[in-house]
């Protein structure tokens, strides 16, 4: 398995393994959820799950399941807001770019743009999902 450079391929215990597959299984909970919680990719917890080892119903009984689970009302008082470092047209094209933008929406959706990309095109995407 070929990482990143620097990155250490991580070795997971069985009991780890049985613990994250009987996340997968909660209902109302996506593979893709457990998988982002613990840095990993989707696939080895698909893999995981085939494994009868890993993959015995029984365990996601014991994880407690939080029915009528609500929203409440936040209200932050008091907080000053950071000023932004100052944003500055690239003098070569005149546009505002980043090299990453790391968005989550408020409905968990989430958009990562890496590379020279104008805000005002991330924008643009922004706003025609949010539609």
């Amino acid at each position: 398995m070929a990482g990143k450079k620097g990155q250490k391929k991580r070795i997971w215990s069985d009991e780890e393994k049985r613990s994250i597959c009987a996340q997968a299984r909660v209902a109302g909970v996506s593979v893709a959820q457990v998988a982002r919680r613990y840095a990993m990719n989707a696939n080895l917890i698909h893999k995981w799950l085939r494994d009868p080892r890993f993959s015995s119903e029984d365990q996601a009984a014991d994880l407690p399941v939080h029915e009528g689970a609500t929203f409440l009302p936040v209200e932050v008082a008091g907080m000053t807001p950071v000023p932004a470092a100052p944003i500055s047209p690239n003098p070569s094209t005149g546009f505002v770019t980043a090299q990453r933008i790391d968005i989550t929406l408020s409905d968990g959706r989430r958009i990562l743009v890496e590379g020279a990309t104008t805000l005002s095109a991330v924008l643009a995407m922004v706003e025609g999902l949010a539609q």
